[in-house]
C-alpha cells in the first residue's frame, strides 16, 4: 500500500513538474515576443503527446504564402477525384482576373521570389511542377495559374471540410484591387494548426497525398524562421509567407529520436519585419528545447 502511495506521489511530482516547465516556456515565449512591435500568434501541438501551446491561436492573419499549403491540398483533392492529373500541363501565362471588378492584372517579376519562371511564358509546365514551385520558392505566377486550375471557393471549401472554419482563400496574389479593398486570404495559427496535424495523420485527401504533400514541404527553400535556430539533423516541412509588416511560418518539425511537432508562427503590423523574424526564430528554438526536454 505505501509502495503504491509512494509511486503515484512519483508520478503526481512528474506532473506538477511538467506543467510548471510549460507555464515557464510560455512565459519565455511571451518575453521573447514583446521585443519587437507586432502582433504575433503561437500554435504548437505535439504530435506524439498531444500537448499544445496556444497563444493568439484564433486571430485573423493576412494570409500571404501560408494560403499555398490549402491550395496544394486541393490540388491532391481534385487529382483524387480525377479531375485531372499532376501530369498534366498548362501553359504559363501572366494575365490574371481581378476579383474585385473584373479587370485584368499580371504579376511583376520583381514582386517574386520566383524569377525565372518569366522566361517561360507562353511556354508549358505540369501541374506538379508548377505546383512544387509555388510551395518550394513560393512562385507567385505558378500559384495563380494553380488557383485558376482549382478555383480559390473549392479551397476554402475543402478547408471546411477538415474543420479548418477560419482559413479563408479568396484569390491568387497580387491582385492589389482586391487587396486594397480588403478582400484578402486570411489564416489562424489554429486552423493551420490543424491543417499540418491532418497531413501528418494522412486524413487529408488519402495516405498518399499526404506523404506527397510532406515531401514537397521538406524541399522549402526559405528556412529563416522556424528552422533557422535548430540543430541540421532536425528536418522541417513547412511554408512560409510574407508582405509588408507580415512574416509566418508554419509546419512539422521532426527530430530525430522520432518525436515530432506542429509549430506555426503568424505575425502582422511588424516595424521591424527583421527584429519579428528573429523574435520568432527564437520562439522555434525555444519551443524545440521544450520538446527536447519532455
Amino acid at each position: 500500500m505505501r509502495y503504491s502511495f509512494l509511486v503515484a506521489g512519483f508520478f503526481l511530482l512528474i506532473g506538477c513538474s511538467q506543467k510548471s516547465n510549460r507555464t515557464e516556456v510560455i512565459q519565455q515565449i511571451q518575453d521573447v515576443l514583446r521585443r519587437p512591435t507586432g502582433t504575433f500568434a503561437v500554435a504548437y501541438k505535439d504530435l506524439i503527446t498531444g500537448d499544445e501551446i496556444l497563444i493568439n491561436e484564433h486571430t485573423l492573419f493576412h494570409a500571404a504564402s501560408t494560403m499555398k499549403t490549402p491550395v496544394m491540398v486541393e490540388v491532391y483533392r481534385q487529382a483524387a477525384a480525377g479531375k485531372f492529373s499532376l501530369k498534366d500541363s498548362i501553359q504559363i501565362k501572366n494575365e490574371f482576373i481581378s476579383i474585385l471588378d473584373g479587370s485584368t492584372y499580371s504579376i511583376t517579376r520583381e514582386s517574386d521570389s520566383d524569377t525565372l519562371i518569366y522566361d517561360h511564358i507562353g511556354e508549358k509546365r505540369t501541374v506538379y511542377s508548377l505546383m512544387y514551385d509555388m510551395i518550394i520558392i513560393s512562385s507567385n505566377l505558378a500559384t495563380n495559374l494553380i488557383v485558376d486550375l482549382v478555383d480559390a471557393k473549392n479551397v476554402t471549401q475543402t478547408m471546411r471540410s477538415i474543420g479548418a472554419n477560419n482559413i479563408q482563400v479568396l484569390r491568387g496574389v497580387e491582385d492589389t484591387k482586391a487587396y486594397q479593398a480588403g478582400l484578402n486570404n486570411q489564416v489562424t495559427a489554429y486552423d493551420l494548426m490543424l491543417l499540418f496535424d491532418k497531413i501528418d495523420k494522412e486524413e487529408v485527401v488519402n495516405a498518399e497525398a499526404s506523404m506527397a504533400m510532406m515531401d514537397i514541404l521538406l524541399d522549402q527553400k526559405f528556412n529563416d524562421i522556424i528552422p533557422a535556430k535548430l540543430p541540421a539533423d532536425v528536418k522541417v516541412a513547412h511554408k512560409t509567407g510574407s508582405i509588408t509588416g507580415v512574416r509566418h511560418d508554419s509546419g512539422i518539425v521532426f527530430l530525430p529520436d522520432g518525436k515530432k511537432y506542429v509549430l506555426v508562427l503568424l505575425s502582422k503590423d511588424l516595424e521591424d519585419a527583421a527584429a519579428g523574424v528573429r523574435a520568432m526564430a527564437d520562439v522555434s528554438e525555444v519551443l524545440y528545447q521544450y520538446t527536447v526536454q519532455k
